[in-house]
């Protein structure tokens, strides 16, 4: 599936991504794709400028430390708190969420999404899966889980544009059915890596918010 660029202008927009950890690379080339300009972010001053930000998976614990220590936390917590666009995915989706569930003690999250998350909930890396989304009105949407966020609830205020039907931890218990790709305001997150399928439209969506905004 070849995607087709943005319309409205997205050659002008520019797209950062947090280039501490995690699937950077990946991120850049599905921006690309979209014909969407894109820069890493690193340090604050990489900020200035920019339309939107993605918060790509990896490790939660990690990143929450490096944010601090390159004084990213509180330059991307202001502003979110002004209503910026950001795209979460996975372990960017735990960085979001208002609470996380199994992390460590000084793990830090920007509280902005009003979601509770399982940190590692579907399992370990041996769980791992694949599976495809209902979404919209087209064709079912590929997602990768890896060592996924478990989004536990979401406040009313939270659109759910995609759930999973799952067995938590690999276990025998009932399929249930959670939040995969929610939206909050600017606030996209999802439990799933986007950057690693063919399909588009989770950052294609993203693209036109941070247009709208």
């Amino acid at each position: 599936m070849v995607a087709a660029p943005v319309d409205g202008g997205a050659q002008s927009t520019a797209i950062g991504v947090l280039n501490l950890q995690g699937d950077v690379r990946e991120h850049v080339a599905a921006l690309g794709e979209l014909g969407v300009a894109s820069r890493l972010v690193k340090r604050p001053g990489d900020l200035s400028g920019l339309d939107g930000l993605i918060l790509p998976g990896g490790e939660s614990t990690t990143l929450s430390m490096l944010l601090e220590s390159t004084g990213l936390f509180g330059a991307v917590a202001e502003l979110l708190g002004d209503g910026f666009p950001v795209l979460g995915t996975c372990a960017g989706l735990v960085l979001l969420a208002r609470q996380v569930l199994d992390g460590r003690p000084d793990q830090h999250s920007f509280d902005v999404l009003d979601a509770v998350v399982r940190r590692n909930g579907f399992g370990r890396q041996v769980a791992s899966f694949e599976t495809e989304l209902a979404f919209g009105e087209g064709p079912p949407l590929p997602a990768v889980f890896i060592r996924a966020p478990y989004v536990v609830s979401v406040g009313p205020t939270v659109d759910v544009l995609a759930r999973v039907h799952h067995r938590v931890n690999g276990t025998q218990n009932p399929v249930m059915e959670s939040p995969a790709l929610v939206r909050q305001g600017n606030i996209l997150a999802s439990c799933f890596h986007p950057e690693l399928t063919v399909d588009r439209r989770v950052h294609r969506l993203f693209t036109e918010m941070c247009l709208a905004h």
